[in-house]
């Protein structure tokens, strides 16, 4: 069928140490590094990608999401404009249609 991709917004901090950028996604616990504001930026994004792609093929992601205090919420609410945020693009390959009806 193609691919689907799935965007996920999630914040992160990016801070100068020893010369180098440490970037991390506290929400989900992952880090990365660069050189550069940027590309410590790029490397988190990345990182995060692969994070959420393997917890998914492992099975995992609900329980991981799950304890790292994640809920579903019924509507969408505001991205705080003060803070720093990543949209992180998650790609899937689609197979084959749904086997099952939808309920709605």
């Amino acid at each position: 069928m193609g691919k689907v991709f799935f965007e996920v917004t999630l914040p992160i901090k990016i801070k100068k140490e020893e010369g180098k950028f440490i970037s991390c996604c506290p929400v989900l616990d992952v880090y990365s590094q660069g050189e550069t504001e940027a590309e410590a930026k790029k490397n988190i994004i990345e990182a995060t990608r692969l994070f959420i792609t393997t917890c998914f093929e492992r099975g995992t992601l609900d329980a991981v999401l799950k304890e790292c205090g994640f809920t579903a919420i019924k509507k969408a609410v505001a991205i705080p404009k003060d803070r720093k945020f990543i949209k992180v693009p998650i790609p899937f390959n689609v197979t084959g249609g749904c086997t099952t009806e939808c309920p709605a």
